[in-house]
């Protein structure tokens, strides 16, 4: 017979207690299970005789309060074996063994057979009971552990030298916020202003109450921390409450560095975790990954930028030893390259045109004359009429130009520009005769520059042209010297303001502030 009076145990643990009740049914016994008011939760007999509750329960009452804590099992009687079970190291119910009148009377060693029994029992139900929540806890870390991973993962594979530092560091803080639950993150980079250096917030999300200024004073307390040994900065009101003064928001805080106690220059903040008291050790290990990451972006920036800058200064102190050749050429080139650039801007406004194209429109106008280096300086500051020998030698500039940069593999889409920017339309240009779109988009922009530049500039065989009057020939040469679609858009821009930039020296308030910088961000997308 099977008698379940009332349900205050899970449902699981009577479906255990039913599986153990059958088996001791079948060697006579009965088994009652009485939660810790001393109600039968569950009774079954083996059906020889049938067990009084009431009285059972009465017995179990009368126990003192460390027997029932005790987990061994217990003879209260010649007849009654009782055991309590533990769960989690709390007792959360009474298991107790009838073996019915004294006619079936156990033996002392049966006696000591069916304790121990009922005793391991107890103890594999309680091991059983701790397996989900040990799988359940493994399964979290399990769980965060690939989250970890996943995010070092993103932030390695986006680490590219092209990004901007501020898009990588906001991408680091976004990613960081959707595995650790904060009320505000923060990167602080520190910068040189005006020969002084000064730390200032990079990016972050949330409410964050740390300014530039505190966030001076945390990297103080933290090359402290460092210093001693520790690998972040945790204060909190937990334990003891804080070590430091912060802002009375601020319930508990972690910084860990961008770089190291000796050199450090920024740091990781974030405060008020929400699902837990206070940042731990798990923590500490995930901000550092994620901290060394940035570094590692920040130095690979840094590095790049370098050699950008390298780069494009390597480029015109060629283009300026051409220049100074000819003291009526001088700033040609660069001229020649901001004019090749804001064609192709203006051409941008009507057809698709790439920010790469326009890269390398700048750059191919920059060096569009480097093969002037091959020739002779009494060709190029002849004061008078050519002969012909000498037009022979001056058309070999673009060749002799492109066979230069022709040995540079990032160059590749910059030479057809260098060797193209004399060709014409009708084909009567040079070194090739090419005509129409044979001619490359990037020379076909680049000779209408040059021809601007020229025109509008002192030579030693002629005075510099008036704007309107450049502007007069381009439009007697569409179709012959100068591409329709490229001239148009030229002549239909604001070519007074164009011409005020150049004399102004580049300053102008587009993407940069000056021509230099544009320099170094176009020789980026090529060496990238």
């Amino acid at each position: 017979m099977n008698n379940t009076i009332t349900q205050t145990i899970s449902d699981s643990q009577l479906g255990q207690f039913n599986e153990l009740a059958h088996k001791f049914n079948q060697f006579g016994l009965n088994l009652l299970i009485f939660d810790m008011q001393q109600r039968c939760v569950l009774q079954t007999d083996a059906g020889r005789f049938q067990s009084d509750a009431a009285r059972i329960a009465e017995s179990i009452g009368q126990r003192s309060a460390a027997d029932t804590d005790n987990a061994s099992a217990t003879w209260l009687s010649e007849t009654l074996l009782v055991c309590p079970v533990k769960v989690n190291r709390s007792v959360i119910a009474v298991m107790a063994v009838d073996t019915g009148p004294s006619a079936y009377e156990k033996t002392p060693q049966e006696k000591i057979y069916l304790a121990c029994m009922v005793e391991e029992v107890n103890k594999n139900m309680a091991t059983a009971e701790q397996v989900p929540q040990q799988i359940e806890k493994f399964s979290n870390e399990l769980s965060r552990a690939y989250e970890e991973i996943v995010l070092l993962y993103n932030l390695s594979t986006n680490m590219q030298v092209t990004q901007s530092s501020a898009s990588y560091l906001q991408m680091a803080c976004d990613q960081l916020t959707q595995l650790v639950q904060v009320e505000g993150i923060a990167i602080f980079i520190e910068r040189e202003v005006d020969g002084h250096k000064q730390i200032g917030l990079s990016a972050g999300s949330g409410v964050m109450v740390i300014d530039p200024v505190r966030a001076d004073i945390l990297q103080m307390y933290l090359a402290e921390e460092l210093h001693v040994g520790k690998d972040a900065l945790i204060d909190s009101t937990e334990d003891g409450g804080f070590k430091y003064q912060w802002p009375e928001t601020v319930r508990n805080i972690i910084a860990v560095p961008l770089g190291n106690a000796e050199k450090m220059f920024g740091c990781l903040v974030a405060t008020n975790v929400q699902d837990k008291p206070d940042f731990d050790t798990t923590d500490i290990k995930l901000f550092n990954s994620v901290a060394n990451q940035c570094m590692v972006f920040i130095e690979n920036n840094r590095l790049f930028d370098e050699l950008k800058e390298l780069f494009i200064g390597c480029l015109k102190a060629l283009t300026n030893s051409i220049d100074a050749k000819d003291q009526y050429t001088r700033g040609h080139s660069e001229r020649v390259a901001f004019i090749s650039r804001w064609i192709a801007e203006q051409l941008g406004r009507v057809r698709s045109v790439s920010d790469k194209l326009i890269h390398h429109v700048y750059l191919a106008g920059l060096l569009h004359d480097i093969g002037k280096i091959g020739i002779g300086e009494e060709v190029l500051r002849k004061n008078g009429r050519l002969s012909d020998a000498e037009y022979a030698v001056i058309q070999s500039h673009p060749r002799i130009g492109a066979s230069i940069l022709t040995g540079i593999r990032q160059m590749e889409d910059i030479v057809p520009g260098v060797l193209g920017h004399h060709e014409r339309m009708d084909g009567k240009g040079y070194p090739q005769g090419l005509k129409g779109d044979e001619i490359s988009l990037v020379a076909r922009i680049v000779s209408l520059a040059d021809a601007f530049d020229a025109m509008t500039s002192k030579r030693v065989y002629r005075n510099a042209m008036n704007i309107q009057k450049a502007l007069d020939i381009i439009e007697d040469g569409i179709g012959t010297q100068f591409d329709e679609e490229i001239a148009r858009v030229f002549l239909d821009s604001d070519v007074q303001k164009l011409w005020s930039v150049i004399q102004d020296g580049f300053i102008e308030n587009w993407d940069f502030s000056n021509i230099e910088e544009y320099g170094t961000q176009a020789v980026g997308e090529l060496i990238r």
